[in-house]
């Protein structure tokens, strides 16, 4: 028989677990850009894209001239979020900017994809927050529903195929397909 943890080491983490992982400038932030995202951003035409590139930077986003972000993609705490030159993030992709996410040049993250750039602690009973970086590098293709997890880095000419899921690095001019992510072969490249 399993014995249980002692009461105030119980109540310690629920304390902790019950503490927001937020400062008050942060929770502020996110509903203000919350309020903002469901209508002047999501409300834009679609091809208004400096229109969404100015509103993304009033929240401290930083994003090149020539980015491109679709109305229907969903970003929470942009201020954690950098966007590359000529790259573009498409309809429905989901970018969970817990932690850094940044997104190199000439690089396109696809319908549906999502960016996940934060998870907890499992091996604490409190289950702290946790907000590893996601480096996508240039060149590189997210493909349609793709999933990159917390800590990943995506090497330069890197191809995610569609669904495959990346939980570990990828190299660099490699194809990657399937959960989890493995290597197809690599990526032939003619700039």
């Amino acid at each position: 028989m399993q014995q249980s943890a002692p009461q105030t080491s119980k109540n310690d983490s629920l304390r902790t677990r019950r503490t927001s992982p937020y400062t008050l400038r942060e929770k502020v932030g996110r509903i203000l850009w919350s309020c903002v995202q469901l209508t002047l951003f999501r409300c834009s035409f679609h091809n208004w894209y400096g229109f969404r590139r100015q509103v993304l930077r009033a929240f401290g986003a930083q994003i090149d001239q020539t980015a491109n972000v679709r109305r229907t993609v969903l970003i929470e705490c942009p201020w954690n979020l950098t966007i590359g030159a000529e790259s573009s993030v498409g309809d429905r992709a989901i970018l969970y900017c817990l932690g850094p996410v940044r997104i190199g040049t000439r690089t396109t993250v696809s319908q549906g994809a999502h960016l996940c750039a934060g998870s907890h602690d499992h091996r604490l009973a409190s289950m702290p927050l946790l907000r590893p970086p996601i480096n996508i590098g240039d060149d590189v293709w997210i493909a349609a529903d793709a999933f990159v997890g917390p800590g990943v880095t995506v090497g330069h000419g890197a191809i995610l195929g569609a669904r495959a899921v990346a939980f570990r690095d990828l190299a660099p001019w490699t194809i990657y397909s399937g959960n989890p992510a493995t290597r197809i072969r690599d990526r032939q490249y003619t700039p």
